[in-house]
């Protein structure tokens, strides 16, 4: 078993002979595991026989000779033409076999996780050394520990992936990843709110600064803070989900595959089920910013705001400053993507495979240039949607009517203001997504 001996050299990071818990969860953390943490605290309690909070070589041969028993006729199946070796058309097959699709890019990323020599196949050794980390204990979990640790053309996310397997659909694991979506994006949306709503003041009224918005907000009370919020909160995760129907339904009526979609196929098909359930959840949004911006008492509530706007204006009002939300849609999700592509491209040419820190990275850097790309058209869109709500609503309709008076009464700072609020919020928003979703998938005991 001295074949081993350096997968052990490469986890031993300090060269003291042992490998300790902080190694063995920075190791897990490098290739992506999901609460490392958590899953190295189990593998270190299972097989450290003397209790040193660390395992020796001994310890650690226990440990992969398990491993070894459990995935030697599981890389048999893998590999289909009994070669030895698992290559990318092996890995698409598996995809297949279990329900999913992916590219043969996608494939190839996979085997580069596990090739050590640059050979493009995988050994029985190079798979053996991948599978230890992953702490998957068969393949249904290792390829979600793939789907996982990968960043997929169609966007898939942490808290809900844009393609379930139909065997998770029957399980029930779908259902409770959507769940979990859920309740993590109410509770990053919640915490966030006050946030969100200084951000909507100050797209409304470029002329005020933040010191006099936060002390209009400290006049309301406490829970003034909130106001809107569950406008928000009805619209986030319900628009991810529908977006996912129309998603998945359009590639159904074609009867495509992902295998058959380019990256720009994709793009577009997001671009129109984005779209498409961003017209049905609109009124939505305007009913938050109409809330965001209420004194205290003016509404009764979400209720009392979709009653006022009826009887005092008209059903069009629900789709104020729709035009400009659409028109940035699509440059946004376009910079958007080409910014992340480029970024993890950069990373691969390197012959690294980003952490979850540097994809964390890329994620916030896509999202920054996006914003900063797309901001003066929706600032213009919460103007419109809070036109009516102003008493004095002397404000054109026209998009580059209202772009031009920012222009030229406060300057470009005017047309991104907000936008330092916007930025504050991303930060806490995503990482309190990604601490609840993980942990709920541990409640659980989900391996996705």
């Amino acid at each position: 078993m001295d074949q081993f001996r350096s997968l052990f050299q490469k986890l031993d990071t300090d060269n003291d002979g042992f490998i300790s818990l902080d190694e063995l969860h920075k190791a897990m953390e490098n290739i992506g595991v999901e609460a490392a943490d958590e899953k190295a605290k189990v593998t270190l309690s299972a097989y450290d026989r003397s209790n040193d909070s660390q395992l020796d070589y001994e310890e650690f041969l226990s440990y992969i000779k398990d491993s070894e028993k459990k995935w030697k006729i599981n890389f048999k199946l893998i590999d289909k033409n009994d070669s030895g070796f698992i290559d990318q058309e092996d890995i698409i097959h598996l995809f297949k076999d279990i329900g999913l699709n992916i590219s043969k890019a996608n494939a190839a990323d996979i085997i580069k996780k596990m090739d050590a020599d640059g050979s493009m196949t995988v050994d029985w050794d190079e798979f053996l050394h991948h599978v230890v980390l992953s702490t998957s204990n068969n393949i249904e979990e290792l390829v979600s520990f793939w789907r996982q640790t990968m960043v997929f053309d169609v966007g898939e996310s942490l808290s809900m992936p844009m393609q379930f397997s139909q065997k998770e659909i029957d399980s029930g694991v779908a259902t409770q990843l959507i769940i979990i979506g859920g309740i993590a994006d109410v509770v990053s949306r919640t915490v966030t709110a006050p946030i969100d709503r200084l951000k909507t003041q100050l797209q409304v009224d470029v002329s005020r600064g933040l010191l006099y918005r936060l002390q209009q907000m400290r006049a309301g009370g406490l829970k003034s803070l909130w106001h809107g919020n569950a406008a928000s909160v009805m619209k986030g995760t319900p628009q991810s989900v529908l977006q996912y129907l129309i998603y998945n339904k359009v590639k159904h009526i074609g009867h495509v595959t992902d295998d058959q979609m380019s990256i720009s196929h994709r793009f577009a098909l997001g671009c129109v089920s984005g779209a498409a359930a961003h017209t049905v959840f609109f009124p939505v949004e305007v009913l938050k910013v109409r809330l965001n911006l209420q004194e205290s008492g003016t509404y009764t509530g979400l209720t009392g705001c979709i009653k006022s706007v009826f009887k005092n204006e008209s059903w069009r009002s629900f789709y104020r400053g729709f035009r400009p939300s659409i028109m940035c849609m699509v440059p946004y999700a376009g910079m958007e993507c080409a910014i992340n592509e480029t970024l993890v491209s950069w990373a691969k040419r390197r012959h690294s495979k980003p952490s979850f820190s540097m994809q964390f990275f890329y994620s916030f850097a896509s999202f920054a240039c996006g914003q900063i790309a797309c901001y003066p058209l929706a600032l213009t869109r919460t103007q419109l949607q809070a036109q009516a709500s102003q008493q004095e609503n002397k404000m054109t309709s026209s998009v580059s009517q209202i772009l031009k008076n920012i222009y030229i009464q406060h300057g470009i700072k005017g047309l991104y203001s907000g936008m330092g609020a916007s930025f504050v919020r991303a930060f806490p928003c995503a990482c309190l997504k990604h601490i609840v979703s993980s942990n709920l998938v541990i409640l659980f005991h989900l391996n996705v």
